[in-house]
């Protein structure tokens, strides 16, 4: 019989799983030409960080503003896995971006049946920019560090670096991201997204969009497992730890945005089919509903 643990247990990235939906004031910037742009970077904010900070890069313009948002999950799971307890987990967020490449947040996460439910709370600083004049590649670096309510001090900190590539028309994009977690243990994941971009209905202060996207996940994890081994006053069993570097799971999701002059939603459904490693048997697809909502700040308007 053997045991299966994984001893990740920040498996969940909060601003790489967060599906944000976001309000804006962007009007004030008073530079007409820019209006449908700064309309285009606002979409963007549903769906994650990165790809906002993608947007914002390619459009020569001042901002200076915070949004604040709130992302529902109707079920937990940890790289596609069930853990076996049955709850939602509710991450909010407020992030500060700045034109000169500079940003900042603080997150957090809540689980129904966790105990305690809060788990930590999360301050990450970065910087953001692009490479060539064409402005199609962008990148970010980062740095977090995680405060956990409870003793574990397994990954307290994380080094971030993240490079993507889109088309002209962003309909079509890719980003590679990695992350180098580090306390009392260390690790390292790597996680690969494509996505592609519909623009269901758009007015003057209305947009319907469907993105379609996937994630590929891949971690470094320490598996602690027992088993029999021979001995010469019998068999016995001996624990055995193996690091691992594997894809942990294939995520495929399927949100629908709506945004309108003040307030944005996320509704979307996402498939996890997790993939096996060292001694696990075989694992389920799992899925669950996101739910997002979520309002900005303009800190230039006046």
């Amino acid at each position: 019989m053997i045991h299966f643990y994984q001893g990740f247990k920040n498996t969940i990235r909060i601003f790489g799983l967060l599906l944000v939906s976001m309000a804006t004031s962007f009007s004030s910037y008073g530079q007409k030409e820019n209006l449908e742009d700064v309309d285009d970077l606002i979409d963007e904010l549903f769906f994650n960080d990165q790809q906002f900070i993608d947007e914002i890069i390619e459009n020569d313009f001042s901002f200076n503003f915070l949004y604040s948002s709130v992302s529902y999950n109707s079920s937990t799971y940890f790289s596609g896995r069930d853990s076996g307890v049955d709850q939602f987990n509710a991450i909010p967020q407020v992030s500060y971006y700045h034109s000169s490449g500079f940003n900042a947040s603080i997150s957090g996460i809540y689980y129904q049946n966790f105990d305690p439910s809060w788990d930590f709370t999360s301050i990450s600083l970065g910087y953001f920019n692009t490479i060539g004049k064409k402005k199609n590649v962008l990148y970010n670096l980062g740095y977090t560090k995680y405060f956990y309510t409870d003793d574990f001090d397994d990954f307290t900190n994380s080094l971030d670096f993240s490079i993507g590539i889109r088309n002209k028309k962003r309909t079509l994009g890719s980003r590679i991201s990695g992350s180098y977690l580090f306390g009392s243990d260390k690790s390292y994941q790597l996680v690969s997204n494509s996505f592609v971009n519909f623009t269901l209905k758009r007015s003057s202060n209305f947009a319907l969009r469907f993105r379609p996207n996937i994630n590929f996940i891949a971690a470094r994890q320490s598996i602690l497992f027992i088993k029999p081994v021979r001995t010469p006053t019998g068999p016995q069993l001996k624990e055995f730890t193996q690091n691992v570097f594997d894809l942990l799971n294939t995520q495929i999701s399927f949100p629908i945005s709506l945004t309108t002059n003040s307030l944005d939603f996320e509704l979307g459904y996402n498939l996890n089919v997790p993939n096996a490693i060292a001694n696990e048997g075989d694992l389920s697809n799992t899925g669950f509903f996101n739910l997002s909502l979520g309002y900005m700040f303009d800190l230039n308007k006046k």
